[in-house]
């Protein structure tokens, strides 16, 4: 599973690396046939709260799951989506 960081105007840290890697990782297990998580990052109106947005975009074979949210935190923001992308995961697992 390849997982590709991409902050938008700003320096990742190690640690945010490392927390997006872990929960990656999290998420293969549930769901092994993941090949891609494409992590976006961004910071928008940096005067306000709630100001840290997370775009997620899982590939897996045939399908693609993406979801958006916008949080105090970048961490905060990656769990919001990728609970958000492991119910679309479910429900497509489901239908199979």
């Amino acid at each position: 599973m390849d997982v590709n960081i991409q902050a938008i105007n700003f320096d990742a840290s190690e640690k945010l690396v490392a927390f997006v890697n872990k929960k990656a990782e999290r998420l293969q297990r549930h769901f092994p046939d993941i090949t891609t998580v494409e992590v976006k990052l961004t910071v928008v109106k940096p005067e306000t709260a709630m100001n840290k947005e997370a775009v997620i975009t899982v590939l897996v074979p045939k399908s693609e799951f993406v979801a958006s949210k916008t949080a105090d935190t970048f961490e905060e923001a990656i769990d919001l989506c990728l609970e958000a992308v492991g119910k679309m995961a479910e429900k497509a697992k489901e239908k199979k």
